[in-house]
């Protein structure tokens, strides 16, 4: 049986646990609601480890927002060349940054979990194809 590798799993916003459940209800642009599940649906692990644990991933947000606004003024910059517009540098920054906010929502949750969480850690025996009790596994060791 093949593993699922981390940055795979990460790409599709899978569960950090087995790396099978999925984290999100809905596609990423979807009209409908964008929002975290509760449990994994493979392995049962509780997404929100404790109440108002995602507002770090406010941070994360933060920070991805600064790089993308910093890419897209080289962008900006490099496809126009016209540095005397202060407009046109607003428009597209804040434009871009509109576009890319349910991604940003969806990955620094996602990076949250995966990277800054010491609690949570990969369970091989839990990346199969079936579900299985996810409840009988520490997921805090």
């Amino acid at each position: 049986m093949v593993k699922t590798s981390k940055s795979r799993a990460m790409l599709q916003a899978k569960c950090p646990r087995c790396r099978r459940g999925n984290m999100f209800e809905g596609a990423t642009y979807s009209l409908g609601s964008n929002k975290i599940n509760l449990n994994c649906p493979h392995c049962q692990m509780v997404f929100e480890i404790e109440p108002g644990y995602f507002y770090a991933a406010m941070y994360v947000s933060y920070a991805m927002n600064v790089a993308e606004g910093g890419f897209l003024w080289v962008a900006t910059f490099l496809v126009t060349g016209n540095n005397d517009s202060p407009w046109l540098y607003l428009t597209m920054i804040l434009g871009g940054l509109f576009i890319l906010s349910p991604l940003n929502f969806r990955y620094s949750r996602v990076i949250l979990l995966y990277w800054l969480s010491p609690k949570v850690h990969y369970h091989p025996e839990l990346d199969i194809d079936t579900p299985v009790d996810g409840n009988n596994y520490k997921w805090f060791k």
